[in-house]
């Protein structure tokens, strides 16, 4: 090959390089939806050659991102109100369901074993409940030996969607507790992580722990996780048919950018702490909107047995056909 060839070969090169640098997507935000975002976008540039980056920060980064425009979407836990995404410029709809799992680091008490009531969760994140063995507790646990050891609360140390939908439940027991995405912890011990990773890292490495993490993070560590009571008085261990048990109390409408939150559904058997995860799209980007609500498109369509595998619920079908109608209306489709 010539010089003259070879440089020009170079420039070509470049240039492919800079529009397929120019085409691919950025996004940052809530680490609750992280692995399943993870597994759509891997597939999404497997099947298209179309690539979109999300980086789990946490829905208070992810929210602040969007804000600034320093990325093209957001994801967030915590879903703003029609009132607050006007003032930003946003759209807003959602993208899946997951839920919160107590997980637990108590030597002899396996995976489901634990049964956390109501009193009790609120005992521990309160710090009225300073040890395992204290009665609240072990009311519920006859047939466990907990140990006389302190307990160590594992939380966020960001501000998150994950504690803003954990604090939405704790409200629920105990009104007194504000419902917020970065609260003042009173549990006697309290350690904090950034991210659901921090979080689920922290539980694996502390004895007597137990903190609040996304299922796909104690399904993909192995961490045990607590059966928890239900407003109908019902002990719910986390799995998929529970979770999709409490989705359907979710009520979605586009007159407010679907607008939800889900924690503490009714029926005897669905999980209480569950939670819907948004995408947040600035108005004016026209273009790369288009090229977002394409991803999701993609994902609606091909990505429910890849969100079912890693415990998350699906959106319904009519849900979806309502976000599609939404998106036309803003013409971001």
């Amino acid at each position: 090959m010539t010089f003259k060839k070879l440089v020009t070969a170079t420039l070509v090169a470049s240039v492919a390089l800079t529009a397929i640098h120019a085409e691919e997507l950025k996004g940052r935000g809530a680490s609750f939806p992280g692995p399943v975002y993870k597994a759509w976008t891997a597939a999404y540039f497997a099947a298209t050659g179309k690539k979109v980056n999300y980086t789990p920060t946490g829905s208070g980064d992810g929210i602040k991102s969007i804000k600034k425009r320093m990325v093209d979407f957001a994801g967030s836990d915590k879903p703003l109100k029609p009132e607050k995404l006007r003032e930003a410029k946003l759209y807003m709809f959602p993208s899946v369901v997951g839920s919160i799992v107590l997980a637990y680091n108590i030597d002899g008490v396996k995976d489901g074993e634990l049964k956390l009531s109501r009193a009790a969760i609120d005992a521990i994140f309160t710090g009225k409940a300073k040890f395992w063995d204290d009665a609240v507790i072990t009311k519920e646990n006859a047939g466990l030996k907990l140990p006389h050891e302190a307990i160590t609360t594992c939380v966020r140390a960001d501000k998150s969607g994950t504690t803003f939908n954990f604090t939405y439940f704790l409200n629920k027991i105990n009104d007194a507790i504000k419902v917020s995405k970065k609260p003042t912890w009173k549990a006697a011990k309290v350690v904090a992580g950034k991210s659901n990773s921090g979080v689920s890292a922290n539980i694996q490495q502390i004895k007597n722990s137990i903190g609040y993490i996304e299922y796909s993070y104690k399904i993909k560590l192995g961490l045990p996780a607590a059966q928890v009571e239900n407003k109908e008085g019902k002990f719910i261990n986390p799995t998929v048919k529970s979770f999709q048990d409490a989705a359907k109390y979710a009520s979605w409408t586009a007159d407010n950018d679907f607008y939800a939150v889900i924690g503490d559904p009714a029926g005897a058997t669905s999980y209480p702490i569950v939670a819907a995860t948004f995408i947040l799209l600035p108005e004016e980007k026209t273009k790369t909107n288009k090229q977002v609500t394409a991803f999701m498109d993609w994902a609606y369509k091909n990505g429910d047995k890849a969100a079912s595998d890693l415990g998350y619920v699906p959106l319904p079908a009519s849900t979806k056909d309502e976000i599609r109608k939404y998106w036309e209306a803003k013409k971001i489709k």
